[in-house]
């Protein structure tokens, strides 16, 4: 990276948002025209928009700028542990409560007869002029009765009065039950016009569209795709020139090689290169730090581990002198590949496994089914993350669902810290 000599305007911390809202370097991909469809929602659509696409592929962010948080109610299905949660935090973005209150007033007459004399509407008892005449005065009193409602029945009530936008992210995380009773309550609002839009992944064991069948043909599902190199080339580009500095096309190319399509590792990136001050001519350096750095080590490690009870603790030794037990295999396996987020075919990984590995060490189909079996499990239960990897035991087929995961694949260390 060159310095162009300017004095900075803007902090690198400012311009690059890796996790973040990125005000200044965002790309609204628009010939993909996926905020027209997102921005749908709010033109009395009457359907469940449903943005699906792999982590860290910016649907957060697309959806942000269309319905952004103080316009909307939005909701970490992350940080809801069960049903009660979900409803009490509509309740307390729409400021309401579950206690309903209704009041009745009575009013009774009296009245007063006698000489008196009217001076401005004031009635006195003697006055210069006598009049029989009589004043009446009247007492109200009331009576209220209160009742509590339900969290669910004040939550669904406000929403249908305010008819404010309701955004459901990480829906993935929310229980399969609780998703079917979720979208089963806020259908007759979403057939009502109040804008709901859904952010989740698009992986068979979290697909919003099944949790209710009836919502066929009132679901517009939007995926966003993994990002091309030139779109991720946008945020290397556009950041450097606010932060008056020059990059490199081929640097621009590299990093855009290396993201695997998520915006968010080109961000981590590009932070990254900023906080060294632009020295940024060793790529490889950035990507190692990088990936010891971001989500994608704790998982490894997770998965390096295994469950905690297993009897497989052989001790494999690979072709570069390297011993590790069949959990470490089959990680090193994968390294070996490269993967970005890919399916791989079994022979595809049993091929990587007989290349790094010495030949009397090499583990059984079965026993290499198993432990993706043990990955799947455990990367599904991980509450640190969306799961990394599913594998199909039927098909036989790995589905690497995660860039991070995968970058840490490419470039983080083989060796376990667990």
């Amino acid at each position: 990276m060159h310095v162009m000599g300017k004095q900075l305007q803007l902090r690198y911390t400012d311009v690059f948002v890796p996790g973040g809202y990125p005000h200044y370097t965002y790309n609204s991909r628009e010939t993909r025209e996926l905020e027209q469809r997102v921005g749908s929602t709010l033109d009395n659509l009457c359907k469940l928009v449903v943005v699906t696409g792999h982590t860290k592929s910016g649907k957060t962010t697309l959806v942000q700028k269309i319905l952004p948080r103080e316009d909307a109610i939005w909701i970490d299905g992350g940080g809801i542990n069960d049903e009660e949660d979900f409803w009490s935090v509509i309740l307390d973005e729409l400021n309401l409560f579950q206690t309903t209150e209704t009041g009745t007033t009575s009013t009774k007459e009296k009245s007063v007869s006698g000489e008196t004399s009217v001076e401005g509407g004031v009635v006195f008892a003697k006055g210069q002029a006598k009049a029989s005449t009589s004043a009446g005065s009247s007492r109200e009193a009331t009576s209220t009765s209160s009742r509590v409602v339900s969290s669910k029945s004040a939550a669904l009530a406000g929403l249908r009065s305010s008819k404010t936008p309701l955004v459901l992210d990480d829906f993935h995380y929310l229980p399969k039950q609780m998703q079917g009773s979720v979208i089963r309550a806020l259908k007759p609002l979403v057939f009502n016009g109040v804008p709901v839009v859904i952010i989740a992944i698009p992986h068979r064991r979290y697909d919003a569209i099944k949790v209710e069948k009836e919502m066929t043909g009132r679901i517009l599902s939007i995926e966003v795709p993994v990002w091309a190199e030139s779109e991720l080339g946008f945020i290397p580009v556009t950041g450097f020139a606010l932060l008056e500095h020059r990059v490199d096309t081929a640097h621009v190319n590299r990093l855009a090689e290396e993201s695997i399509g998520s915006p968010h590792l080109m961000q981590e990136f590009c932070r990254e290169i900023s906080r060294r001050d632009f020295a940024g001519d060793n790529l490889d350096e950035i990507f190692f730090t990088t990936a010891e750095n971001t989500i994608g080590r704790p998982i490894f490690d997770k998965l390096a581990r295994g469950p905690r009870q297993r009897s497989d603790r052989i001790p494999r030794q690979l072709k570069d002198g390297t011993t590790v037990d069949i959990y470490g295999l089959v990680l090193s396996g994968l390294a070996h590949i490269k993967p970005g987020l890919v399916t791989l075919e079994y022979e595809d990984l049993r091929t990587a496994i007989k290349e790094i590995c010495l030949a009397e060490n090499v583990p059984t189909l079965q026993e290499v089914a198993r432990v993706l079996k043990h990955m799947s499990e455990i990367s599904a239960t991980d509450e640190s993350s969306t799961p990394v990897i599913d594998f199909d035991e039927d098909e036989k087929r790995l589905h690497i669902t995660d860039p991070f995961f995968a970058f840490y694949l490419r470039w983080g260390s083989m060796t376990n810290n667990g």
